[in-house]
């Protein structure tokens, strides 16, 4: 196994979390309740608390539906007390379709072992709706984080969150 070769890990994988809405063929629902469910079911399986996360991948595929549904689930879920720090990788590569969820997951595993948030590119007017939310714009933030989150939603209205844990030895 890795260990056992010497390899070192970058994160751990320690909950995640499906749902499936079946709200509309290529939208969430505006309230972002099968994100929500998806996001609370990975942090219910490890047994943390949305307060213990720092770092927050987030699906943001630019469309107003889209978005509008992530803002409500995460500030459902987090509040908006800014504690967590949000940002888009999307913004650097594009949607990915099928490999968007994979390579999410390891930018969002890279963030934790180097401690620092990755910047939601050319993010200069966010919607109002995400006031109150610790979104990364722009810069990279370094930070403590021990948690992060990574959300992917698909067509029909499945939705996945995977919660990550910096390795440590």
């Amino acid at each position: 196994m890795p260990l056992a070769r010497g390899a070192k890990p970058l994160a751990e994988i320690v909950g995640y979390g499906t749902s499936a809405d079946a709200y509309h063929m290529t939208s969430g629902a505006e309230d972002g309740d099968g994100a929500y469910r998806a996001m609370k079911i990975a942090l219910k399986q490890a047994g943390v608390t949305p307060d213990q996360v720092q770092h927050l991948n987030a699906h943001a595929t630019s469309t107003p539906v889209g978005d509008l549904g992530e803002i409500n689930a995460i500030k459902h879920l987090f509040g908006t007390d800014g504690h967590i720090a949000i940002t888009s990788t999307k913004s650097a590569t594009g949607h990915l379709l099928g490999a968007a969820g994979g390579l999410e997951t390891i930018f969002t595993a890279l963030a934790l072992r180097d401690q620092i948030a990755p910047a939601t590119l050319n993010l200069d007017n966010p919607d109002p709706a995400a006031a109150g939310l610790h979104l990364v714009a722009n810069k990279p933030e370094p930070m403590a984080m021990t948690y992060a989150l990574s959300n992917g939603f698909g067509f029909g209205g499945v939705n996945a969150s995977i919660l990550l844990k910096r390795w440590q030895e």
